[in-house]
């Protein structure tokens, strides 16, 4: 799969229905995402087109339908988010923003587990 482009707030909306429901046609992305942010169906499309444009998203015709596929991963696409956001808000420093998120969230017993368990295969 190629490099994931940048992808807006919004355009992540429309990746995410993609991701869970490819192949997927523009009118069951529309009935996904429009009763919950009250967009325009015109308004989806113009999104799924720039998806298209940025090759993030690829699609085939089905008839009179588009049918949308993925054309990058969701790991690679949080991945490259993930960077930006550490670079942009904490300069690359993993430590502060771990501590961060861990001073600031509430965790369960069990999620705090895993996070042990995680840092200590990373030590190995």
């Amino acid at each position: 799969m190629p490099k994931p482009p940048k992808i807006s707030d919004a355009e992540w909306h429309v990746m995410d229905a993609v991701w869970l429901a490819a192949p997927i046609t523009a009118s069951d992305v529309i009935d996904s995402l429009s009763p919950h942010f009250g967009w325009s169906a015109n308004t989806i499309k113009t999104m799924l087109n720039r998806l298209v444009k940025k090759r993030a998203l690829k699609f085939e015709q089905d008839g009179k339908r588009y049918l949308y596929r993925p054309a990058v991963s969701r790991e690679a696409c949080v991945r490259v988010e993930s960077r930006s956001f550490l670079q942009r808000v904490f300069g690359g420093d993993v430590t502060p923003m771990l501590a961060h998120f861990v001073e600031d969230a509430q965790l369960s017993p069990e999620q705090l587990k895993q996070l042990r368990k995680l840092l200590d295969q990373k030590r190995d």
